[in-house]
């Protein structure tokens, strides 16, 4: 009995270490040397400063920036509460909130149809990207304000554009942060 007792001692111990230490040790040693920039949280820096996430959206409330896909993480954007709201589509407080995007946007460019990504969340509530179409729709409101044209930021968008993964993983997306340092570094926002 001792002996059994003395072994499933050990055994906890050795397998500790192995596994609650050197086991994530040599897990996180290979990931800052293969994939440095991604185990890093794909961090973007502009002028020695810290921009953000290419992984993470952040709030862009200004008019003159392309505006990131609602949020339910916490008071908005935040990392720490990732989430979603679990509200159901017959939920009050979820009507009410898309109401007024809706009508918020509607206001913005009353021609085109709202791009549904741009009144719903997403399971995170911190999802980096927008569709091409919602980006799209932003335009306008970027162009007035910016003073530039819908042109130059129909090939701005374009060029922040990405394609499905391999041809045919996921859908056609803007990375939203990308796209605000891009045009902020062509034009100043006013």
């Amino acid at each position: 009995m001792k002996k059994n007792l003395l072994t499933a001692i050990w055994f906890t111990l050795v397998t500790t270490v192995i596994f609650g230490v050197f086991y994530p040790l040599a897990v996180t040693g290979m990931a800052q040397l293969l994939f440095h920039d991604r185990a890093n949280g794909q961090l973007i820096e502009r002028n020695g400063k810290l921009a953000g996430s290419r992984i993470i959206a952040q709030a862009f409330t200004g008019s003159g920036y392309f505006h990131p896909r609602p949020s339910s993480a916490g008071t908005g954007y935040d990392p720490m509460a990732s989430g979603g709201s679990n509200l159901a589509p017959t939920n009050k407080n979820l009507i009410e909130r898309v109401k007024g995007d809706v009508q918020k946007l509607h206001a913005e460019n009353p021609n085109a149809p709202i791009p549904v990504d741009l009144v719903t969340t997403s399971g995170s509530g911190l999802d980096p990207d927008i569709s091409p179409e919602a980006a799209e729709f932003q335009i306008p409101r970027v162009a007035r304000t910016r003073n530039m044209t819908q042109e130059d930021l129909h090939a701005l968008v374009q060029k922040h554009t990405k394609t499905r993964d391999l041809g045919f993983l996921g859908e056609p997306r803007v990375n939203v942060l990308e796209l605000n340092l891009e045009l902020d570094s062509l034009h100043d926002a006013h």
